[in-house]
């Protein structure tokens, strides 16, 4: 058990030290001394109660970050402890993304973003990305670039291929207003020129009731709610929450909030293709109690007389063995 425990801890040691390895000595202070400046405007993002003092840690907060990677090899720097920003690697290492919210009072909100590359000399390849989501009228039907991005704060992010080339699809939170939050789902590409969002469409081809392919997808929940907008792995999908009006007033997006049901997008021909039901629930109610129902049990030893199984009393014995000796490995 130690043995393997300290295999486990040299082993991360060596994962975690390898990227560190890549910058010059006098670099890495360096980053850490940033690092330590952007900790501090990040939280004064959050907490300074003033809109002028979060607009200048903002900008103070861009001005470092640029400052910060142009360190070389400043790519594989993780810069851990700046939180309330989210900075992830793609699945492939080839970039990450930085993005985070600038709330200015309460009321509105603009969301920030760059996307860093990796390169073979380790200098600097940046795409800061432009919020344009307020001067949108229809945000699901085009391809955008940096400087027309539809904002969000992203906190998954996943990859598929399409014909030989990745395709990135990108999971973020919209604070939105003081009613309602967003969640969206973006699909990433990259071209030539830099970045391109909604390259590949959402497709309802299979869908009691069609309707057009869009570019991107997103709900829009009441503020309070809690909901799940993610890739489950265990799934293969992306499972998203039904939504329902709590005031029957579905037009409201303040009043949604989810039913327990939920919708999915499968990954099929280069396209994520829409299911109206995620999962499908037959539950035989044969000699089931008229109030009771038939709720779920486990395996009980005993049965409805109380009489000792004890073939089934040996097999679990057997299993609870081998659960004990698999956790003292």
């Amino acid at each position: 058990m130690k043995k393997t425990l300290l295999f486990l801890a040299l082993s991360l040691f060596f994962v975690t030290a390898l990227p560190a390895q890549k910058i010059a000595s006098a670099d890495l202070r360096q980053l850490r001394l940033k690092e330590d400046s952007l900790r501090k405007l990040s939280e004064n993002l959050t907490l300074d109660s003033l809109t002028a003092g979060r607009m200048r840690s903002d900008s103070l907060f861009v001005r470092t970050l640029v400052r910060s990677l142009q360190y070389k090899n400043s790519f594989y720097y993780p810069f851990d402890s700046v939180l309330g920003v989210s900075h992830l690697y793609a699945p492939d290492s080839t970039f990450r993304i930085f993005t985070w919210l600038m709330n200015f009072d309460g009321i509105y909100s603009r969301q920030r973003g760059a996307i860093q590359m990796r390169t073979p000399d380790g200098s600097l390849r940046l795409f800061p990305l432009r919020d344009v989501s307020e001067f949108t009228e229809n945000a699901l039907d085009s391809v955008r670039t940096k400087d027309n991005w539809i904002g969000a704060v992203y906190y998954n992010i996943i990859k598929n291929s399409w014909n030989g080339k990745p395709v990135y699809t990108l999971f973020g939170l919209d604070d939105n207003n003081v009613r309602s939050k967003k969640k969206w789902i973006e699909t990433l590409t990259f071209d030539e020129r830099g970045p391109l969002f909604g390259a590949v469409s959402f497709t309802f081809e299979k869908d009691s009731v069609k309707r057009a392919p869009q570019r991107r997808f997103f709900i829009e929940y009441k503020k309070e709610a809690t909901t799940l907008v993610n890739f489950i792995d265990e799934q293969n999908m992306i499972l998203v929450d039904h939504l329902v009006s709590e005031s029957d007033e579905p037009e409201l997006a303040y009043t949604l909030v989810p039913d327990g049901d939920s919708e999915a997008f499968k990954w099929e021909r280069g396209q994520w293709v829409h299911i109206d039901k995620a999962f499908t629930y037959k539950v035989d109610m044969t000699g089931a109690d008229p109030y009771l129902g038939r709720p779920p049990v486990g395996d009980p030893i005993l049965d409805a007389k109380g009489v000792k199984n004890e073939e089934k009393l040996k097999v679990k014995s057997e299993e609870n063995k081998t659960k004990v000796k698999k956790k003292g490995d």
